[in-house]
């Protein structure tokens, strides 16, 4: 499966870590399909972010990301790169274990399937039973009928 998404990429040399990391919430809250932050270093030596947003590449989209960009950054411009994306399919379910509900993400194709079982669910059991979040992705397994 394939399809196109859009890339938005500044650098940010004049606000904090904490500045960056609410910038990048906000922006995921509306509805990028992926932000992330990377320190680099800029002319004269001066430490940065460039900071990365990826959407879909649908006008409506893009737009609101630039507006959330520009509104949570202090950034002054945008680059945009238009990319090829080739994605697996994806489904999920719950797996009900002993100890409680957990959800599990499933993948596939290209020749390959595999599953991951949600981190906010083993660690909130793994919290509530006082146990590793191994042993809880252990007793998931098992209920879910797969080898560990």
């Amino acid at each position: 499966m394939n399809d196109r998404v859009c890339e938005f990429e500044c650098n940010i040399d004049d606000m904090t870590a904490e500045e960056i990391a609410f910038a990048a919430e906000r922006v995921m809250e509306a509805g990028a399909k992926d932000v992330s932050v990377t320190p680099i270093v800029m002319k004269k030596g001066r430490p940065a972010w460039l900071f990365t947003v990826m959407c879909a590449d649908d006008e409506a989209q893009k737009s609101a990301m630039i507006e959330q960009i520009f509104r949570y950054t202090s950034t002054i411009g945008i680059r945009e790169i238009i990319s090829a994306r080739y994605i697996l399919e994806r489904s999920e379910a719950v797996v009900a274990t002993p100890y409680g509900d957990v959800r599990c993400k499933y993948v596939s194709g290209y020749g390959v399937s595999r599953h991951k079982f949600e981190y906010d669910d083993l660690a909130r059991i793994a919290r509530e039973k006082e146990m590793s979040i191994a042993e809880v992705r252990r007793v998931a397994e098992a209920a879910a009928g797969k080898p560990e």
